[in-house]
């Protein structure tokens, strides 16, 4: 190190923010060929680091420099003006994981890299800037920037890396009319678009400049605006006085950001050659990589040419010692806890787990928190224990030396929020709602038991417990041994804390050590793009539609209730005297006894305890061929259904709080990246037939709201066209053609103008059928036709639409040889079975065709729903619900074509930039007072 920072010395200062997105714009899209993460901006970024590097000599070349980044979206400004940069469109979904990766070369060139919680670059980069003019030195601020010229003067110049050329006073005064000294004015006057600054509404920048050269100051133009001549010029002036004093607030930088550094641990030194070298390898730069090699002498890395070989399996982790709960500390003191909080700060990740007396989010209190650094760093801070076997009369009393949950949760949430420190969980949508209910939104997050999702392994439970014995070897303590079972089980809080420390230390470190041996593993598994962009930014989307809940109309259930139980028991009587017996229909012994001995009809199969099969294929095979009995069951068990699993129950899951139903989506719930609604399930409704659109009306907005559906049309169809590049299907959509309908002309040849209904449902039924593998047995059930004319149809599809059965064919070789299938996204969907020879042969060929489609159309639905939140924010909506291609979304009236607009974009562009479609998505709108009658 050199003596202190002073005359001679010379301090660069590199606006990183505009180096990321220049080279995210300026070059074509890049991906990782390991496992397709987007580093297309990372590699802009480091070729941008490495010529400055080359660059950096001479007389005048830096002593010392540092890159500076904006850290996060929410700023001291936001406090001041909350729809500061409000219109910001959100960022593309690719570049959102480059950004870590930007910092991590930052370092790999031995470059200090800055970022300060609440402020932004250009405060951090006007603090430096100005402690160095003070200091006797120079700053070069090597940025294009409009809102850095503000600081050009004495001693600070600024460089447009683009130009390559200078910025001193003149070009200010060029660009502004001003000297820098008076930009600032200048901009409070004008205002900014791009970052919703509102200054002077008709004043533009020349305006402005004329103004202030004429009062000197912003101030003194203000104080002195009744004098002016021009009247609407006068009359904005005087009253929007307050807002352009606001917005020179939003413009003005802060020279005295708070920060833990000194100007002299900038000072410039050489990158060093083996931490460069591993980076760039790790990158898979392998230009930028010799480029180094060459220039150290030293021997350069060998990068792979081809995609990582890939396996549904996780490989062990570490050598890691036995887990040892013995050593967990519980946390009684704020000591303690603040030792704890200074630990996470300096290591920069925690593994968390939240201990609670339910499983529902929503109901369930906070007991403690767990937290984990290392291996055999744990510890657990009670919040809640109580003493006694507490009962149904008496929860107990607190326990003594437990800290305040206010006081805890006020010193952990500025950790919990720094979005400098990682927070990993198992399942962590659990733990975030938790805490958001709390005020604390944690961000960001990792969560292992995505990771093992993504990694596509069908061959144990994403669970911790099971995660934990089959890659770490450690079987994890059972809860059941704490808090019991049956009749006898307890709440958490009610175990003692020698019992609940061991507990609660052990999950967090099993959580940790996951992550620690999951998370080097995605890339060489090919599925950290799926994991970055598909799983992990689903977590707070979830968490927000799951809190949000929507509301239900208790009465108008009750109501469907009691039809619905008279018809059943119209049914009962009808069923019985079709009979000629009273029996219990919902009974499968005592209907299979009534259809094949008593009736004598025929395909009567017994299993191995003798009863009969009376399933829903039985009853649809019997009905088809006339016999009004089985039909009549098959409406009894609807809505049997209809009434136990919706009227019924949905009345138990309304919140007692907010009167809403709050259903929880499992996102590892489906290999294709479905997702599934639970407690309760509220994809599965019917909406084809008239009682499931009934119950859907229950579903309302509330008073001074409406519900909005958006709805993808036929989206597995037209990414069935894509990826199987099918000429007339992609056409026909591109056209608006309605696909069934020409479908029906190709296939029999048929013009479309005045076609035979049945005709066209045929045709649906095939093109729908295709997706899912339909065989020509199941084809001939659907329509009610004979199996030789229903695989004719098959036969004809094929031949003509030749490019389906090559893509079946295709991924059906690429399952077999790999063991999975991957979306247009990245996902990897495990094909299990594929090489068997047996009776799930057949199934798993099928489900290995349909794998891609239904996952791709996940896919694009997710990335919607991730982009939304930032799409509508501005909006007075919420999105509520997803179920299959549609979402759900309440929003106040007068706002609901605003809404379906931004809603509609963001679905219908969901895929890109990743893939560019070659068929256009279609999303269908509708509005109401229920869900009924918005779908």
């Amino acid at each position: 190190m050199s003596n202190a920072f002073g005359k001679g010395h010379h301090l660069h200062l590199i606006d990183g923010s505009a180096f990321i997105f220049r080279a995210f714009h300026a070059l074509p899209p890049l991906t990782r060929k390991s496992d397709g993460l987007p580093i297309g901006a990372v590699a802009g970024f480091s070729n941008m680091l490495w010529k400055y590097v080359q660059d950096a000599k001479g007389a005048d070349a830096p002593t010392h420099v540092a890159v500076i980044f904006d850290h996060s979206a929410k700023t001291f400004r936001n406090d001041i003006f909350a729809d500061y940069k409000a219109n910001r469109p959100p960022l593309p979904e690719e570049l959102k994981p480059q950004f870590p990766l930007t910092r991590d070369a930052t370092r790999a060139f031995n470059i200090a890299c800055i970022e300060i919680e609440s402020y932004e670059a250009d405060d951090i980069i006007a603090t430096l800037a100005c402690q160095a003019r003070e200091a006797g030195g120079r700053a070069t601020i090597i940025s294009s920037d409009k809102d850095l010229m503000q600081l050009v003067g004495d001693g600070v110049t600024m460089l447009d890396p683009i130009k390559n050329k200078e910025i001193g006073p003149e070009e200010v005064e060029e660009k502004f009319g001003v000297g820098p000294d008076r930009v600032v004015d200048i901009q409070a006057l004008a205002g900014d678009s791009v970052d919703n600054v509102p200054g002077a509404p008709g004043i533009g920048i020349k305006t402005a400049a004329l103004l202030i050269n004429e009062y000197g100051d912003l101030e003194n133009l203000l104080a002195n605006a009744d004098q002016i001549k021009q009247p609407k010029r006068r009359q904005t002036l005087i009253d929007f006085a307050d807002q352009i004093r606001v917005s020179k607030r939003l413009v003005q930088l802060d020279c005295d950001t708070p920060l833990d550094f000194s100007l002299d641990s900038l000072e410039i030194a050489d990158p060093d050659p083996e931490a460069l070298l591993g980076f760039l390898t790790e990158m898979e730069f392998r230009t930028l990589s010799n480029r180094v090699a060459e220039k150290f002498g030293a021997e350069a890395p060998a990068i792979p040419d081809k995609p990582a070989a890939s396996s549904t399996d996780i490989a062990a982790g570490p050598d890691w010692p036995p887990v040892d709960t013995a050593n967990y500390q519980t946390v009684t003191t704020e000591a303690e806890l603040d030792t704890w909080i200074a630990s996470i700060a300096g290591f920069g990740a925690v593994a968390i787990d939240t201990e609670t007396t339910g499983l529902n989010e929503m109901t369930a209190d906070l007991v403690g928190i767990s937290l984990c650094t290392g291996a055999g760093m744990a510890c657990y801070i009670p919040l809640a224990h109580v003493s006694g076997g507490g009962d149904l009369f008496d929860s107990g009393a607190r326990l003594d030396g437990q800290l305040a949950l206010d006081l805890v949760l006020a010193k952990l949430k500025p950790i919990l929020e720094d979005t400098a420190i990682l927070k990993v969980g198992h399942n962590i949508k659990y733990d975030w709602k938790m805490l958001a209910r709390h005020g604390i939104r944690m961000a960001p997050i990792e969560d292992t038991m995505l990771m093992s999702y993504a990694m596509g392994s069908d061959l144990f439970s994403h669970g911790m417990d099971g995660l934990s014995e089959r890659v770490l070897g450690h079987k994890p303590m059972p809860i059941k041994d704490l808090i019991g079972s049956g009749r006898s089980q307890i709440t958490f809080d009610q175990v003692p804390l020698d019992k609940a420390t061991p507990y609660a230390g052990e999950d967090a470190e099993v959580t940790w050590r996951l992550w620690q041996t999951l998370r080097p593993q995605l890339s060489p598994t090919a599925v950290t793009t799926a994991y970055e962009t598909l799983e992990r930014p689903m977590v707070p989307v979830l968490a927000d539609m799951e809190m949000a809940g929507i509301k239900v109309d208790q009465e108008h259930l009750s109501r469907m209730s009691n039809v619905f139980a008279q018809r059943m028991a119209a049914l009962e009587d009808e069923i019985h005297g079709l009979a000629g017996a009273k029996f219990n229909v919902g009974s499968p012994k005592q209907l299979g006894e009534i259809l094949f001995d008593q009736m004598g009809l025929q395909g009567g199969k017994q299993g191995k305890t003798g009863a009969y099969s009376t399933s829903a294929d039985v009853l649809e095979d019997l009905a088809a061929e006339g016999h009004d009995l089985p039909a009549r069951v098959l409406d009894w068990r609807q809505i049997s259904k209809l009434k136990s699993t919706y009227t019924d129950a949905l009345q138990t899951h309304v919140n007692a709080d907010s009167g809403r139903v709050h259903t929880s989506y499992a996102i590892a719930g489906a290999q294709t990246g479905r997702l599934a609604s639970t407690e309760p399930n509220l994809q599965n409704i019917p909406i084809r037939t008239e009682e499931g659109r009934r119950i859907r009306e229950a579903f309302i907005a509330t008073p001074g709201h409406k519900l909005v559906s958006l709805d993808y049309s036929q989206i597995e169809l037209r990414v069935l066209a894509h990826v199987a590049d099918i000429p007339a299907l992609k056409e026909a959509f591109r056209e608006g053609i309605d696909i069934h309908a020409m479908t029906a002309s190709q296939m029999f040849g048929v013009p479309v103008e005045g076609m035979d209904p049945m005709i066209r449902r045929q045709a649906k039924a095939i093109n729908f059928g295709v997706i899912y593998g339909i065989s020509g047995f199941g084809l001939s059930r659907n329509l009610r036709i004979p199996r030789a004319e229903a695989q004719a149809f098959i036969d004809t599809y094929f031949e003509r639409f030749p490019e389906i059965r090559a893509y079946m064919d295709q991924t059906i070789a690429n399952a077999k040889r790999d063991g999975f299938v991957r979306t247009i996204f990245g996902r990897r969907i495990p094909t299990p079975g594929i090489n068997s020879s047996g009776p799930q042969a057949g199934g798993a060929r099928r489900a290995a065709i349909n794998a891609p489609i239904q996952g791709a159309a996940a896919d694009i639905i997710r990335r919607a729903m991730i982009r939304m939140p930032d799409a509508i924010a501005g909006l007075p909506a919420k999105m509520l619900l997803q179920v299959h291609d549609e979402l759900v979304f309440e929003v106040e009236d007068g706002a609901t074509d605003r809404l379906i607009d931004k809603a509609r974009t963001v679905m219908e562009s969901a895929a890109e930039p990743a893939v560019q479609l070659s068929v256009p998505l279609v999303v269908d709108a509708g509005i109401g007072n229920s869900w009924a009658e918005a779908h």
